[in-house]
């Protein structure tokens, strides 16, 4: 810690100015308007497989199958064991029951 010394010669209001001086040097310093902002994070990112892409579109593949299909088509894969099938019928089964209240 520094000590304040006293001006030797000046009067009462030099000593309180530079005592007052030396305070404001010693001093913590508040934090600059910056240091309130938050600080931006850095981008993940995900590299995705060849294997990863191959699945993934071939599922978006046969979701778009699975939109073109007609009704009939989708009741034979059901009836056949298709899972997808049973699904996809028994969510719209269950839609037009709500539809119809």
């Amino acid at each position: 810690m520094s000590s304040i010394q006293p001006v030797q010669g000046g009067d009462a209001t030099s000593q309180l100015a530079a005592a007052q001086a030396a305070a404001a040097a010693s001093a913590p310093k508040p934090p600059s308007d910056n240091a309130n902002q938050p600080k931006p994070q850095a981008a993940d990112t995900v590299q995705i497989s060849d294997a990863g892409k191959a699945a993934l579109q071939k599922a978006q593949e046969s979701q778009t199958q699975e939109l073109r299909e007609t009704k009939a088509q989708t009741a034979q894969e059901a009836a056949r064991g298709d899972a997808q099938a049973k699904r996809l019928m028994a969510r719209e089964a269950a839609a037009q029951k709500l539809a119809q209240g």
